[in-house]
């Protein structure tokens, strides 16, 4: 439970802090967001698709890298997980340049630096290595007036 909530807070701080980092200039746009990202609800899910500019993606170095399999068991980086207030269990995809979708994981266990999944995203689907946190902040407008 230490290392859960520990994430979530860390996630927290990491997210205000770059958000104040990245608004300089921002305008609201009608989906959410401002004019580095565009924030649209997927309908019926429950999240939304996050697309950023070229700038934002470079400001907050998004990395990724896909899913990949040990043994059989699919697994994640453990930078790529996210934790909720509820302790549900996150990473963001990317299906498309420029463009992050959160996506539900669950984690068997933390081995070293790699999540070991028991059902999250298919084999070989990008996930966000890097910038996850941002990303959430984004997702749920933290840090916007």
């Amino acid at each position: 439970m230490r290392i859960r909530l520990a994430s979530v807070v860390t996630a927290m701080l990491v997210v205000t802090f770059a958000l104040v980092g990245c608004k300089d200039g921002a305008v609201e746009g009608e989906t959410g967001g401002s004019d580095l990202a565009t924030v649209e609800p997927i309908e019926g899910s429950g999240v939304a698709r996050v697309t950023l500019t070229a700038e934002a993606a470079e400001r907050i170095d998004v990395q990724t890298r896909p899913v990949g399999s040990a043994h059989g068991t699919e697994w994640i980086p453990y930078a790529s997980v996210l934790y909720d207030p509820a302790g549900e269990t996150w990473t963001y995809t990317n299906p498309e340049e420029l463009v992050y979708v959160r996506a539900p994981i669950d984690v068997i266990r933390i081995d070293g630096d790699r999540a070991l999944l028991s059902d999250g995203p298919p084999l070989g689907t990008e996930v966000v290595t890097v910038g996850a946190a941002e990303l959430l902040g984004t997702e749920y407008e933290v840090g916007e007036e």
